[in-house]
C-alpha cells in the first residue's frame, strides 16, 4: 500500500513535467506541491530532451505523448539513450493497445491515462522515487 500524500516528502527529488497544455501542467504542479517535489516544465519534447541532457538532478519524468515539435515517444527514446535509468512515466489520453505497446517500445517505464487521478499518479511515482 502506497504512502498517503500527507506523508510523501519528496523535497529532495525533482520531476520534469513534459506537457504542452498549460492547464494540464498546472494541475500536475498543484497536485504535486503537497509532496514538496521540485518541478521543472518542458512545453514540448525537444525542450524535455534538452532539459534532461543539461540537468543531472532530475529523478523522474512525466512525459506527455502528444506534443508539438517532438512527441513523447521520440523524446523518451532520446532521453533514454543518455540516461537509461531515468524513470519516465508516459501520460496519454489515448488508451489503445497499440499506444501502450509503443509507450514501452520508446523506453517509458510506466504510463498513466488522462484524465489523471492524483492518487494514482503518486502511487506510480512512488515506485521509482
Amino acid at each position: 500500500m502506497a504512502a498517503s500524500i500527507t506523508h510523501q516528502d519528496w523535497s529532495d527529488k525533482t520531476v520534469l513535467i513534459a506537457e504542452d497544455v498549460n492547464d494540464n501542467f498546472l494541475f500536475l504542479k498543484t497536485y504535486l506541491r503537497k509532496t514538496k517535489i521540485n518541478v521543472l516544465w518542458a512545453k514540448d519534447g525537444q525542450e524535455a530532451i534538452d532539459i534532461c541532457l543539461k540537468n543531472n538532478d532530475i529523478d523522474i519524468v512525466l512525459m506527455d505523448i502528444r506534443m508539438p515539435n517532438v512527441d513523447g515517444y521520440e523524446a523518451t527514446s532520446e532521453i533514454k539513450k543518455t540516461k537509461p535509468k531515468l524513470p519516465v512515466i508516459a501520460q496519454t489520453a489515448y488508451a489503445l493497445n497499440s499506444d501502450y505497446q509503443r509507450v514501452f517500445d520508446s523506453g517509458c517505464d510506466d504510463y498513466i491515462t488522462k484524465p489523471i487521478l492524483g492518487a494514482s499518479l503518486l502511487d506510480k511515482m512512488a515506485v521509482f522515487l
